[in-house]
């Protein structure tokens, strides 16, 4: 089977042989594993191992209580613990235990160890503790758009910043990728969702995904008791999607505590399952108590169990987007004039819509002094020659 490198690649590439444990989170199925399978091919030694630690086999080489011990365990592996080792765990919140293992191995031994996990729980729990300035993280999303087109086999040129995008934009071009983004928009970003060829078969996998999470991370990493009221809390939540939500009307409507809403949402982001963003301000107080916008990992999971309008989900696959290139806010006046996102650190305001039109542009370019940003743009789904238009599958 052919494996597609992801963009995230060249970043965890760079860290090969320096003194760090390099760990990839993020949700299931969004190639982690794949990815790891790539960068243990590429390391030119035979001193290296991956291991699946969902295996309790697997767990059995960890579990003593002489660390010392493990290394023994894994000369059966062809491992020789007097040389460089490389070794590759494969989604450890199933063995949170073998957290102190990997220190204490790090510290006495050369070796570096590539680490996979599904659930950020850990990684924000455990990890800060027992490996402050020992790891470095990386976290891997469904796929963006550019990387959607390189599992597609689509050649397209892609440009960083928002300013070359703007410049860049091709009629042509833009004719030839549509359907695609438009596959994009309706099925998402997921590895094996993408490389399915039927569309019964993507919606199954879909479906699949979204089952997963429930059996694996839920039931698994989470200790609600009320699993059903979770799921109602998910089927709710999705047609909110790149909207204000209300804690108060979704409790409300569900019958449970505010307490217990904002603790679904806490874990639902810790997950991956959703992103949550906050209101752009100078005043980080105001920031952090505004109310925020929901997101959601996948647009494809978002149309298979959700009915959102087209604008929606347009939105949040520009999000989906967007989130690897630094923080982002939105931006509402108390007029009520809102800017979709907000990229503060790169000073670039963004509007999103299906067809963009020059009074979309112009709400923009009023905001931009008020926000001390320099570039506002006008991301649209249709083709606008204009100038501050940027097509959405440029993005």
């Amino acid at each position: 089977m052919e494996l597609y490198e992801r963009k995230i690649l060249k970043e965890i590439e760079k860290l090969i042989d320096k003194k760090t444990i390099i760990v990839v989170t993020g949700m299931r199925r969004v190639g982690k594993t794949t990815l790891f399978n790539i960068i243990f091919n590429k390391i030119k030694s035979d001193n290296k191992v991956f291991l699946d630690i969902e295996n309790p086999i697997i767990q059995k080489i960890f579990q003593e209580d002489n660390y010392d011990n493990i290394l023994l365990n894994l000369k059966s592996y062809g491992i020789d613990s007097t040389k460089k080792v490389y070794i590759f765990l494969d989604e450890i919140q199933a063995m949170p235990s073998i957290v102190k293992s990997i220190k204490y191995l790090s510290d006495h031994y050369d070796l570096q160890f590539f680490l996979t996990g599904s659930s950020s729980f850990y990684f924000k729990g455990l990890f800060p503790e027992s490996l402050a300035g020992r790891k470095t993280i990386f976290e891997l999303f469904p796929l963006d758009f550019e990387e959607f087109l390189i599992f597609k086999n689509i050649k397209k040129e892609f440009y960083n910043h928002f300013k070359d995008k703007e410049n860049n934009k091709n009629y042509i071009d833009y004719q030839k990728i549509i359907k695609a983004y438009e596959e994009y928009l309706e099925y998402g970003g997921f590895p094996q969702v993408v490389l399915a060829e039927s569309i019964e078969e993507k919606k199954q996998i879909l479906q699949d995904i979204f089952k997963s999470y429930f059996e694996k991370e839920v039931r698994f990493v989470s200790d609600f008791k009320e699993i059903d009221t979770l799921r109602d809390f998910i089927l709710i939540l999705m047609p909110r999607a790149g909207s204000k939500i209300s804690i108060s009307k979704i409790s409300s409507e569900l019958g449970i505590t505010r307490r217990i809403a904002h603790s679904y949402l806490s874990f639902l982001e810790a997950t991956y399952f959703i992103s949550l963003i906050t209101p752009f301000s100078r005043s980080m107080d105001r920031e952090i108590s505004g109310t925020k916008k929901v997101y959601f990992c996948d647009t494809g999971l978002l149309n298979n169990l959700a009915k959102l309008s087209s604008g929606a989900i347009l939105e949040n696959a520009v999000f989906n987007c967007l989130r690897t290139k630094g923080k982002i806010n939105y931006y509402q006046r108390r007029s009520g004039a809102e800017i979709d996102f907000i990229l503060n650190e790169l000073g670039v305001a963004i509007e999103v819509k299906e067809r963009g039109t020059i009074f979309d542009r112009e709400k923009i370019l009023k905001m931009l002094n008020d926000l001390n940003l320099k570039e506002g743009y006008v991301i649209s789904k249709s083709f606008v020659k204009d100038k501050g238009f940027i097509c959405a599958s440029d993005i």
